[in-house]
């Protein structure tokens, strides 16, 4: 890995976790083609489903910190 991009990494891991997660979004958007119209809406489609579930009371979401916690302890093999 060159000098440059071991030096962005350090500084973006000072970074707090939101913004962090900002820089991540945003070098993952740098890496996609153009949009893709149907996917953007199928994507909507998903999100529209998802949200009205929430409303209905059919799924009930979990706090960030909860999943947050159960990925971390799955990657560690502690599931």
């Amino acid at each position: 890995m060159a000098r440059l991009a071991k030096d962005i990494i350090k500084a973006a891991i000072q970074l707090p976790e939101n913004e962090r997660v900002l820089v991540v979004e945003e070098l993952l958007a740098s890496l996609e083609p153009g949009t893709d119209k149907d996917v953007d809406a199928a994507w909507a489609a998903e999100i529209e489903r998802r949200s009205r579930e929430i409303k209905e009371g059919a799924v009930r979401p979990l706090p960030w910190r909860q999943v947050k916690s159960r990925v971390r302890k799955q990657a560690r093999g502690e599931t």
